[in-house]
């Protein structure tokens, strides 16, 4: 089944004017009935094709944290007949590109492959998704590199505030849990749980595909099929919704460092939540918006506590919140923090101004379609629409959405969306100056302190 729809993006082409650009998005429904979205384009003898798994490192057994991420690791170290060594020297070949990883929503894949060779290049793909060896010696070169990130990990202060802060606001959930596992789970992985994990992460009733460049529908349809048909159809219950957890306060974390780290949030939208695009626009002005940002230029600009800080509207699928960083010296932090909360509850109290919203207008609509900047961008925006649930009409309506909202909009929903008293810090450092206001939630390794 074929379904299409034309659309048309308009792309800044320097000062000489706009440039439009029609892509033509295909529904397609494979023979063996998954789903896709295609833009062809044979232009160029190249396809670009976008899988997304819905699941994840959330999938993840609380007992055996980590094996999602170490068995996607593998999924490129040898599959069928071919060891790691032989796998690699085919795909070099074939002049073809693999690429996965996972988060903890979803396992990517990505494969960027040349016409002709398409086909072998598909049946390698398929022997990596479908038939992974799981080698005794890549199994322990791929957990040694996965150890090696996490004792990194542990010595890295923004890796620190990103732990305590997730596990303080989401407790026991998977958003909770870090997405590598921890040094003792990883270590005790078998290779009977990376074949379980691999059974549960890779289905086809929780694929995503987009596809971009020198390819038919029906040949997109015969090639889906032949990378996914011998996976299986369904896998375990995904996670459930989880409210952020954390309410107004701050949480220190000794660390050995001149400069402290922080993270801060507070409860966030839906992404179909109806007031969602009068965020997006007022994240933009409040600190999304790079050196533009109320806080840029309050923080940074104007005292000088900090090289950058910034906010980001966080819509997960299972939460949403409201999520900042900075990092500052230890003797500088408690001001930063207190500029911050400042700006928060001023723009809570008193909006924005009519040239702000114009502005962040202006940025918002002009860069989006630069991100739409060959065949694999496409091909990555496509899947994640899907994953999101937006129709294929929002790469042309998207823009319309922002420029829809107004100032009294924008200024309604600072009121009632940006709330200062929940904000939460997680400070990992030695700010002089700073007292937490609750006890801190984890208890982080005993650290070493860097070299001097």
């Amino acid at each position: 089944m074929i379904r299409t729809l034309s659309l048309t993006l308009a792309f800044c082409a320097g000062f000489a004017g706009v440039a439009r650009a029609e892509i033509e998005i295909e529904e397609v429904t494979s023979p063996g009935g998954i789903e896709a979205w295609l833009v062809e384009d044979h232009t160029i003898p190249f396809t670009a094709l976008e899988l997304r798994f819905e699941g994840g490192t959330g999938l993840d057994d609380p007992e055996r944290l980590g094996a999602v991420n170490l068995m996607t690791g593998l999924l490129e170290e040898g599959a069928g007949e071919m060891d790691a060594r032989a796998f690699q020297a085919a795909r070099e070949d074939l002049a073809a590109s693999f690429s996965f990883d996972v988060g903890t929503d979803t396992l990517r894949v990505s494969a960027r492959m040349l016409s002709e060779n398409r086909d072998a290049a598909a049946d390698l793909l398929r022997a990596a998704l479908a038939a992974p060896r799981f080698d005794p010696v890549a199994i322990e070169r791929v957990r040694g590199q996965v150890q090696s990130i996490l004792a990194q990990d542990e010595q890295n202060p923004r890796r620190l505030a990103s732990r305590a802060f997730y596990e303080a606001a989401f407790g026991d959930h998977p958003y909770g849990r870090p997405d590598n596992g921890t040094p003792e789970s990883v270590a005790a992985l078998t290779r009977e749980d990376l074949l379980e994990a691999h059974e549960a992460a890779l289905t086809r009733d929780r694929v995503h595909v987009a596809a971009v460049g020198d390819i038919t529908p029906e040949k997109l349809g015969a090639l889906i099929d032949e990378l996914l048909g011998d996976l299986p159809q369904t896998g375990p219950d995904l996670p459930d919704h989880v409210d952020f957890g954390l309410t107004g306060g701050i949480d220190v974390i000794d660390y050995p460092t001149p400069q402290s780290t922080a993270l801060f949030g507070q409860p966030g939208l839906k992404r179909d939540d109806p007031d969602f695009f009068a965020a997006y626009v007022l994240n933009h002005i409040l600190g999304g918006g790079g050196f533009e940002s109320r806080l840029m230029t309050e923080v940074r600009e104007k005292r000088g506590l900090t090289y950058g800080v910034s906010t980001d509207l966080v819509p997960l699928e299972n939460a949403e919140f409201w999520i900042g960083s900075l990092a500052s010296a230890n003797d500088k932090m408690a001001q930063a923090i207190e500029v911050i909360r400042d700006q928060w509850a001023r723009i809570a109290s008193e909006g924005v101004t009519q040239q702000e919203l114009d502005a962040a207008k202006t940025y918002l609509t002009g860069e989006y379609p630069l991100r739409f900047d060959g065949n694999g961008p496409i091909a990555d925006i496509l899947v994640g629409m899907q994953l999101t649930g937006l129709p294929k009409s929002y790469v042309t309506e998207r823009n319309a959405f922002i420029e829809a909202v107004t100032l009294e909009e924008v200024n309604r929903v600072a009121a009632e969306r940006v709330d200062p008293q929940a904000l939460h810090f997680v400070v990992v450092g030695r700010p002089e100056g700073l007292e937490p206001d609750t006890a801190p939630r984890i208890t982080l390794p005993e650290v070493v302190p860097p070299a001097e």
